[in-house]
């Protein structure tokens, strides 16, 4: 009866340990942008709040942020994400008080892990003035 108990034991802690021994970090996917907002708070100020989801497998890969991108490519805010989120898919965060010029009617939310650096796709948002409701938009593909 011992033998058998320390083989459940020894599957056991392989089971949990996994992520964190490497080869579980290789079928993580690209971190997905489920849905963004934006919300001007006046004086050229606004809030972006990111839903990201991503197979965050522990300290060796998990979603480590996103950026809010001008059109002509200049990134305007970035949020850091300090831990992984592995038992919290999909999460959301916001970021405040990103400045964006009176000019800019739309901007462009990347995201990045700590594994594969900044995502290719980009989430396409476009931002009203101030006196109507949140933006809500679409990934770009």
């Amino acid at each position: 009866m011992p033998a058998m108990l320390c083989r459940f034991r020894l599957a056991a802690l392989a089971v949990a340990l996994g992520p964190c021994l490497g080869p579980a970090a290789a079928i993580a996917g690209p971190v997905e942008i489920v849905s963004a907002t934006a919300r001007a708070d006046g004086d050229g100020f606004w809030t972006f709040t990111v839903t990201l989801r991503h197979d965050d497998t522990g300290w060796s890969h998990y979603a480590d942020g996103w950026a809010v991108i001008a059109p002509d490519g200049r990134v305007l805010g970035v949020r850091e994400l300090l831990h992984p989120h592995v038992r919290e898919q999909p999460f959301t965060r916001s970021l405040s008080r990103v400045e964006i010029p009176p000019t800019i009617d739309e901007v462009f939310i990347r995201a990045r892990t700590n594994k594969e650096g900044w995502s290719e796709t980009t989430y396409r948002l476009g931002l009203r003035p101030p006196s109507r409701r949140p933006s809500i938009s679409q990934p770009e593909r």
